[in-house]
């Protein structure tokens, strides 16, 4: 959260297309959390790891199609967690802290 704070105040005193970036790259890792969320509760439901892409795109997720090609990505990072690290963790919420912090 600080590094985007940082990021707002140092567009607002240079110029406005900084904030546009950070904008742009806040949605950019909304969307991916949202990829690694469905991804999340697929291996909650426990859906087999081969069958994610199909099982999240029959979901109608409302990401653009693009994003569609993170998922066979994301999976097996989430599929070699343990299930309790999968149910305890935002895993959501780490990878857009993550990303946004690139």
């Amino acid at each position: 959260m600080k590094f985007l704070s940082g990021v707002i105040v140092a567009g607002l005193l240079s110029s406005a297309a900084p904030v546009f970036a950070a904008s742009d790259a806040e949605v950019d890792c909304g969307y991916q959390a949202a990829v690694v969320e469905a991804v999340r509760q697929a291996r909650i439901e426990r859906v087999k790891e081969r069958s994610v892409p199909a099982h999240v795109a029959a979901a109608s997720p409302e990401w653009p199609e693009k994003y569609n090609a993170v998922v066979p990505l994301v999976a097996p990072w989430v599929y070699e967690m343990k299930m309790r690290d999968v149910k305890a963790n935002d895993l959501g919420a780490a990878w857009k802290e993550m990303c946004l912090a690139r």
